[in-house]
C-alpha cells in the first residue's frame, strides 16, 4: 500500500514483478494490514477512520468498521466473527487533550454485522497494534504510552451473540 490509500497486493506475479491486481477503498494512509487465519481474508487499518475486510484472492472489498478517530490497527479473531481494531487521536495533539477525549479503546465489531459491541481501556495514549492470539482466548495491544497489554476474555465473551 502506498500513503495514499492505494492497496496494492500482489496476487500473482509474472516473471517480471508486475503487480497483478490493485484496490483503492482507503481514502487516506494505509497503517496496517492483517491476514484471517486461513488467509482467506485480510483486514487494512487506516487514518480515514475505518477498517476494512477484504477478500485475499479477488481484493473485492466485503466490509467497512467506521470510527470518528484514526485506526491504526484491526485484527480478525481466529475462532469468531469478531475484529478488534485500535487508534485514537494523533500523538502530537495528545498532550493537549485528556485521556477520556482521546479515545483510547480497542474497539471491538461483529464481522458479519458490522457493529461494535465492546471496547476496552487501558492505554494513556493511541494504541498502535492489535493482535489476537492465535488460539483466540486473548489479544494484546501496544500502545504509545509504551505499554503492552495482553487482555484474557472472560467466559462470557464466548458466548455473546449479536441480536440482529
Amino acid at each position: 500500500y502506498n500513503r495514499e490509500g492505494d492497496l496494492l497486493f500482489s496476487v500473482a506475479k509474472d516473471t517480471s514483478g508486475e503487480v497483478l491486481k490493485k484496490a483503492k477503498e482507503h481514502s487516506r494512509q494505509i497503517n496496517d494490514i492483517q491476514p484471517s487465519v486461513d488467509l482467506t481474508i485480510f483486514i487494512s487499518a487506516s487514518k480515514d477512520n475505518t477498517a476494512k475486510l477484504f477478500d485475499s484472492t479477488s481484493l473485492d472489498h466485503i466490509k467497512t468498521f467506521k470510527t470518528e478517530r484514526p485506526v491504526n490497527s484491526a485484527a480478525i479473531s481466529p475462532i469468531m466473527d469478531h475484529v478488534v481494531m485500535g487508534g485514537g487521536q494523533e500523538a502530537m495533539e495528545v498532550t493537549t487533550t485528556s485521556t477520556r477525549i482521546g479515545k483510547f479503546e480497542a474497539r471491538f465489531f461483529h464481522a458479519a454485522y458490522e457493529e461494535e459491541f465492546g471496547r476496552v481501556k487501558g492505554h494513556f495514549g493511541p494504541i498502535n497494534c492489535v493482535a489476537f492470539h492465535p488460539d483466540g482466548k486473548s489479544y494484546s495491544s501496544g500502545g504509545e504510552d509504551g505499554y503492552v497489554r495482553i487482555h484474557y476474555f472472560d467466559p462470557q465473551y464466548f458466548d455473546f451473540e449479536l441480536e440482529a
